[in-house]
């Protein structure tokens, strides 16, 4: 428990065998009560790496991708309880140790969602990741922040912590099964209204690190320019994508409090937290 509330770590895992280790090993215990670990019918001994290390384990008999994997680590997150749920890659790329600080932010009620950033601290390239994939998250960034009207420094970090409420409220069974999956769950929560904060984290590239190929990484940014221009066409009244529907599949889970069916009723979420009209980006 963390000031009174369950912090659940889950770990979206392919392959992760020679990694999970190093990873969970990082996770400050006194601060996150469960750790959660996907395994997407991976091809070596994940499975039989966390289950030493004491995990929940959650084995899926066909590979659902990364986006489906996510689908599943929230939902058990939730079962199990979670009030703040954060999303750490067992591949070791991101340091755990800044776990505690984007909880904090989230239990102290100053923002829903917080991001991991590799941009703000300018480690991205020091950390190894590939120039093309850099230039790539400038433009992307860039032109999602035009298209939502945010100000974020990236969009596309795996590094991530998200209160309860987001997890119930978003319609995140809409989204995809894949890559894709990330950049639609941002755009979800500023088109819902909910706070984004973000903390700056170095990252590492290496080999046993997780990394989608340049074919995949095209086929990815379309689509991030795609779930952009759906957004501002949602916002403008003219396109009705489920993905951006109060109506849309959620996870396995209805919402609990007089806030969460506010927001099933209709009503904006800065409403029904009482803050002002504008969504805050960190």
């Amino acid at each position: 428990m963390f000031r009174g509330q369950k912090i659940v770590a889950v770990m979206p895992a392919y392959n992760a065998e020679k990694t999970v280790e190093r990873t969970v090993a990082e996770v400050n215990r006194q601060i996150v009560d469960e750790i959660v670990l996907v395994d997407d019918c991976s091809r070596d001994a994940t499975v039989n790496k966390a289950r030493e290390l004491g995990l929940h384990v959650v084995v899926h008999e066909k590979n659902r991708g990364y986006g489906g994997n996510q689908k599943t680590c929230y939902t058990k997150a939730l079962d199990l309880g979670a009030d703040i749920v954060i999303m750490i890659h067992p591949d070791y790329q991101y340091t755990p140790l800044l776990a505690e600080a984007m909880v904090t932010m989230i239990a102290n009620g100053v923002y829903d969602t917080v991001l991991g950033s590799r941009i703000l601290c300018g480690g991205a390239l020091r950390g190894g990741m590939p120039y093309y994939k850099y230039v790539a998250n400038r433009f992307l960034t860039a032109f999602q922040n035009v298209m939502t009207g945010a100000k974020l420094s990236e969009y596309h970090t795996g590094y991530r912590a998200f209160s309860r409420e987001v997890l119930l409220a978003l319609p995140l069974e809409e989204n995809s099964d894949d890559f894709l999956f990330d950049n639609q769950m941002l755009s979800q929560i500023l088109h819902f209204g909910f706070r984004i904060g973000e903390v700056s984290c170095p990252t590492k590239y290496f080999e046993e690190a997780s990394s989608i190929n340049f074919r995949r990484s095209c086929t990815y940014g379309l689509g991030c320019l795609w779930t952009s221009v759906q957004y501002r066409l949602s916002r403008w009244g003219l396109l009705h994508p489920g993905l951006f529907r109060r109506d849309g599949g959620r996870l396995p889970h209805r919402p609990e409090s007089a806030r969460l069916k506010r927001i099933a009723d209709g009503l904006p979420a800065e409403s029904v937290r009482g803050t002002s009209a504008a969504p805050t980006q960190g």
